[in-house]
């Protein structure tokens, strides 16, 4: 799971470069979730996230990507994870999920949410709201943790106390490091594993972000090669934040506040990056 491959710490300096990213990897999405809305397509919102990128001096990390052919990911519905952009209207009570990320100066930041599209069923509400609370749980989970796996083992442990067997953890699909790559050591799993992992060091950057299906976690690729979807067709949502960790403690990096708001509920107090 956890692989041996090689592990990037960053300096303060390098993390606070991270930093700017993660930024205007948040706006994107500001623009792209305010974007969405019936009739409005998935490739209009990924014209959205990367007008922001321009403005900004931003390239994508999604384009190019072993030939991903967009900006974001955009994956309503049962689609779990890298739907294509295309030019069907979103209708109303839909759910998609949205997954871009920028580099700025050689740094990576990576990050998603789900929107909810018009009158949603309560379920699909539910849904996202218990995958954006799970990953918060996580990185709570991490500012303290000793490994990786703790990580995994909190949004499991949440999702199963809050949600009994009303939801399932898609496992195939995991967080990861980030940095001068968008995908990086070590593996984050959304889940409880035996192997406890890598610890948790300062210079760190980890994307974290659960995947939450309302049925079955089995999923297919399509022929596209990119598009993964349940296989029983339940909804899935998916949430993500890039994570930093620090001698002084953590900041998310793709919130603004780097994470305050949301953690000071949890207990947590972020601390900025130091000089």
């Amino acid at each position: 799971m956890f692989g041996r491959r090689k592990i990037q710490y960053k300096t303060n300096q390098e993390l606070r470069a991270m930093v700017r990213a993660g930024v205007v990897t948040s706006q994107a999405l500001d623009a792209a979730v305010e974007a969405t809305a019936p009739g409005v397509t998935t490739a209009e919102l990924d014209r959205t996230f990367r007008d922001v990128l321009d403005r900004n001096g931003a390239t994508s990390n999604f384009l190019g990507y072993y030939g991903f052919p967009a900006t974001i990911c955009a994956s309503p519905n049962d689609v779990v994870v890298h739907g294509i952009p295309n030019d069907r209207p979103l209708e109303d009570g839909d759910i998609v999920s949205i997954d871009g990320g920028a580099i700025v100066d050689g740094w990576h930041g990576d990050s998603a949410r789900t929107v909810l599209v018009g009158e949603t069923s309560r379920q699909d509400a539910e849904l996202s709201e218990m995958t954006r609370a799970a990953m918060w749980r996580g990185i709570a989970a991490a500012a303290t943790a000793q490994r990786v796996g703790e990580i995994g083992a909190a949004i499991e442990s949440f999702v199963r106390k809050e949600a009994g067997g009303t939801y399932g953890i898609v496992e195939e699909y995991v967080g990861h490091g980030i940095g001068t790559e968008m995908h990086m050591a070590p593996d984050v799993p959304n889940y409880r594993t035996r192997d406890s992992g890598p610890r948790i060091k300062p210079g760190m950057a980890l994307a974290i972000e659960p995947m939450l299906v309302t049925g079955s976690t089995q999923t297919e690729v399509l022929d596209d090669d990119w598009t993964v979807k349940t296989v029983d067709g339940s909804h899935a949502s998916q949430w993500e934040h890039s994570v930093a960790f620090h001698r002084d403690g953590i900041w998310v990096l793709t919130a603004e506040d780097g994470g305050a708001n949301e953690l000071a509920a949890l207990g947590v107090t972020v601390a900025p990056i130091p000089d």
